[in-house]
């Protein structure tokens, strides 16, 4: 949105920038925009947003219809591929929105309408761009992620990811990026997160953003980068090993190590440097490593799904993210809908609810699978619980069959994966590894007390659990009572 507002010449002294959330009603969120007496409301509409942003843009018609809505973002630029709020929109802007938007409020503000509700935006050469780093405001800087890009687009075809319609990754001219983030830090901005696709595509400009940051390091300064995992050259090992432990952060799309799907949707990953890539990240930089698998493609399983959790689980990331295959409007892969029997929800964000391959249930319990390790491990707070769970099995059986259990485990007996605090997370731990695991009590209390001790409240467990240890005394009474 800020993009917009810089490149909006003389129309800035009369437009404003709002930003809500998903959370505001919105009737409220009209009321605001109202306040105004706006001729142009200019909306972004993404998978995430697409439900409140339609019921707004119905009201505002209802409300005030002679208010010109003009729509952009990724889940509005790819029709006839369209969602119903185009329908009630005055203008759609496919793509690129920098020039067209202003060109398009320009004829608006002039009585002059166009013709054409569709407008395909300009793709403009970006050293023609104003950058939008001005814009940022003190309270961004206090309390946000600023959001930066040193270049724009993905060489890649990954069809799961609307890059993949790309032409090529285009990089900002260096020094002026550089500027605009050396004023930004010099307003005390200390949280940046690159939106490039390929930060480390280009490594020798990759370098040259690393050692501005060094140059500039404070204890505070945290810095997010999404990074290609199969190239990381001796050069840039050298720059990332001088960083401080958790100054860094990377997220690393790895989505499947199963070389037939890798093909089957034109990715390209060198999965053995992948691994290698990652251990030494693990190894020799104090990064947090926030790594992703998807669930759903085109052709896997949960056989197949399981052997790249499994293996990605052996390098040992802080984080594993496993998201389900959502179809994204435009998205290459929809090539595949039909062959592979792709059922899709039909309500935002359309993830996918069957396959050729994977039954509903299988992807229902992998999302439970996903939450409860977003809690467990991801989270951090069981480290010593997790190890114990992951390495409680014999048989050669797996770290995604082990933490499976658990997972089937704690839906049975918690019946939700949401809105499960803490301390009932203990309890609901400590009660499936004693009897789902068959965990002696003095090994599985040990491991919950050293993760509870890390948050200073080692008592408040111990009375928790010997409460929960009671409860389950008294109810094998109850059936031993019953028995007789």
């Amino acid at each position: 949105m800020r993009y917009l507002y810089a490149n909006l010449g003389e129309l800035q002294a009369q437009t404003t920038l709002l930003e809500f959330t998903i959370h505001e009603r919105p009737t409220d969120i009209l009321e605001k925009l109202l306040l105004l007496q706006p001729k142009v409301i200019g909306l972004s509409v993404y998978i995430w947003n697409i439900t409140e942003i339609t019921e707004l843009v119905e009201l505002i018609k209802q409300i005030s219809p002679t208010i010109f809505v003009v729509l952009g973002g990724p889940e509005v630029s790819h029709l006839p591929d369209k969602p119903a709020v185009v329908d009630y929109a005055d203008y759609i802007i496919q793509g690129a929105g920098e020039k067209s938007f202003y060109d398009l409020c320009t004829q608006l503000l002039a009585n002059r309408k166009p013709l054409n509700k569709v407008i395909n935006g300009e793709d403009l050469p970006l050293d023609q761009l104003e950058l939008p780093y001005t814009f940022y405001n003190n309270e961004d800087i206090r309390n946000r992620l600023i959001y930066v890009e040193a270049s724009r687009g993905c060489p890649f075809k990954c069809e799961f990811c609307l890059s993949s319609l790309d032409k090529t990754s285009k990089p900002f001219e260096l020094g002026s990026f550089l500027n605009e983030v050396d004023k930004l830090i010099k307003r005390s901005a200390r949280n940046f997160k690159f939106i490039d696709r390929t930060f480390n595509l280009k490594v020798a400009s990759s370098v040259t953003i690393l050692e501005f940051f060094l140059e500039r390091m404070t204890d505070d300064l945290y810095l997010h980068f999404e990074v290609i995992p199969d190239n990381l050259p001796d050069k840039l090992k050298a720059v990332l090993a001088r960083f401080p432990k958790d100054s860094l952060q990377f997220e690393i799309g790895v989505q499947t190590f199963d070389p037939k799907i890798q093909t089957l949707i034109s990715r390209k990953q060198d999965n053995q440097k992948t691994k290698d890539n990652i251990r030494w990240l693990r190894e020799h930089t104090g990064a947090h490593l926030h790594t992703d698998l998807i669930f759903g493609l085109p052709s896997d399983t949960l056989k197949n799904f399981a052997e790249s959790f499994d293996q990605l689980t052996a390098l040992n990331p802080q984080e594993i993210q496993m998201g389900i295959l959502k179809r994204l409007r435009g998205a290459p892969i929809n090539r595949h809908s039909e062959k592979y029997q792709m059922n899709y929800s039909q309500t935002p964000p359309y993830t996918v609810l069957s396959t050729r391959d994977i039954s509903f249930m299988e992807l229902q319990q992998v999302q439970r699978f996903a939450r409860y390790w977003d809690m467990i491990a991801n989270s951090g707070r069981f480290k010593h619980t997790l190890a114990l769970v992951l390495g409680s099995y014999k048989n050669n059986d797996s770290a995604f069959q082990r933490f499976m259990q658990l997972s089937d485990s704690l839906y049975k007996e918690a019946g939700s994966t949401w809105k499960i605090a803490l301390p009932r997370l203990y309890k609901l731990l400590y009660q499936s590894l004693l009897s789902d695991f068959r965990m002696t009590d003095e090994i599985v209390k040990a491991a919950l007390l050293k993760d509870f001790d890390l948050s200073g409240q080692r008592g408040t467990l111990d009375l928790l659990l010997n409460k929960q240890k009671k409860k389950r005394t008294g109810m094998a009474n109850k059936r031993q009572q019953q028995h007789h």
